[in-house]
């Protein structure tokens, strides 16, 4: 057998990833991903590359591109010149990178709890710790054990959907500053907004620490392009772009030719509102299905952007158990106790992802985990 390193004897695959393998049958409806709608880009016309954009190119990205990001980063608030911005594959390519620049075996990474999945399965490859963020008081997660890093998805947070309003971001802010913690803020939903809600970013709050921000293109423009930002304070920006070049030495220049006409289409702002149009009357129609079906076996709290809800289930259900059983019945979601940065057990929830199913699908899956969700409790009673 090869000698491997004592970190890959620890890896593990993503419980999405493989979920999402078993449900490439059409005939299941799936809530598993996060997955745009189809219909999200099949309007969109990317015109052809220049043959340029066949050579290799900068590490940091084409300077058109970062040039427009600080544009946009501007206009919501954060400042940042084009020559802090890093293009990504992705921005999982991030997550990565960050981790590597902050994580050794031990390090404490503050989270949220529930937390983006992909995050903690990235820190946890390098042997991070984790310690829930209170967003209340976050402080006082602070001065339990000071952490290296601070990550957070605070606009309509994968999975929970939530928002933190401005007085849980200044605070986190005001936490960050005094105790010197980096924030990592990842940032790919804040353009599928369906109800007013604070989205200023908390680094733009930040007065001294030093701060990431990362942002996305593939749930408003497509997936497949694998393209996302992020930009970072100076202390941190040089470190970043040397474990980039060490990654992948650069971003696909195609993709970001494609991002960048996409930025300066004069109908970019129509075609965003028509998606976030068509996803608000996908997540009303999921939450009227939801009441139908789920009322009485779960909470749950309608989010205000995003692609999620958080199905919190009454009693005590076996998460793992109802997947499979819903399985069999052709219908996929996501067991919420991967997205614990803890140990179990966990109180029992689920993650819906509402945007890509259809509306008819999506109810007959709903009446399919309310059934189960109804049989289970009966067998508990």
């Amino acid at each position: 057998m090869p000698k491997l390193s004592q970190r890959v004897r620890d890896l593990r695959n993503s419980p999405i990833r493989a979920l999402l393998e078993r449900t490439q049958n059409p005939a299941i409806t799936s809530f598993a991903g996060g997955l745009p709608a189809p219909d999200s880009f099949e309007d969109l016309v990317l015109p052809p590359a220049p043959t340029a954009m066949l050579q290799y190119g900068p590490t940091e990205g084409e300077r058109d591109l970062r040039a427009r990001l600080s544009e946009e980063l501007e206009a919501i608030g954060l400042a940042c010149p084009a020559d802090r911005i890093l293009v990504l594959s992705g921005s999982q390519q991030g997550i990565d990178l960050v981790a590597k620049l902050f994580v050794d075996a031990g390090t404490t990474v503050a989270i949220e709890a529930p937390a983006y999945l992909a995050a903690l399965q990235v820190f946890g490859f390098f042997g991070a710790g984790f310690a829930p963020i209170d967003r209340a008081d976050p402080a006082a997660t602070f001065s339990a054990g000071q952490p290296a890093l601070a990550y957070i998805t605070p606009t309509f947070q994968n999975p929970t959907g939530h928002c933190w309003t401005a007085a849980e971001r200044d605070a986190l802010a005001a936490a960050c500053d005094a105790g010197g913690v980096t924030l990592f803020e990842d940032d790919p939903y804040r353009d599928l907004v369906y109800d007013p809600c604070e989205r200023r970013p908390v680094c733009a709050r930040l007065k001294s620490a030093s701060w990431i921000y990362q942002g996305s293109f593939s749930k408003t423009m497509a997936p497949g392009l694998r393209i996302g930002f992020l930009a970072a304070s100076p202390d941190l920006f040089p470190h970043l772009v040397k474990l980039k070049q060490a990654a992948d030495l650069h971003t696909n220049r195609i993709s970001q030719w494609s991002v960048l006409q996409h930025l300066n289409d004069p109908n970019r702002a129509a075609r965003l509102a028509g998606i976030v149009d068509r996803y608000r009357q996908k997540r009303d129609l999921f939450a009227a299905s939801m009441s139908r079906h789920l009322t009485g076996l779960a909470d749950w709290d309608v989010p205000s952007g995003g692609l999620f809800f958080w199905a919190r289930l009454k009693g005590q259900v076996d998460t793992e158990a109802l997947l499979e059983a819903a399985l069999k019945r052709n219908v996929a979601f996501m067991p919420g106790d991967p997205f614990q940065p803890g140990a179990p057990p966990h109180a029992p929830a689920i993650r819906l992802n509402f945007s890509h199913a259809s509306s008819e699908a999506a109810d007959k899956g709903l009446a399919v985990i309310g059934e189960l969700l109804a049989e289970a409790a009966k067998r508990a009673a």
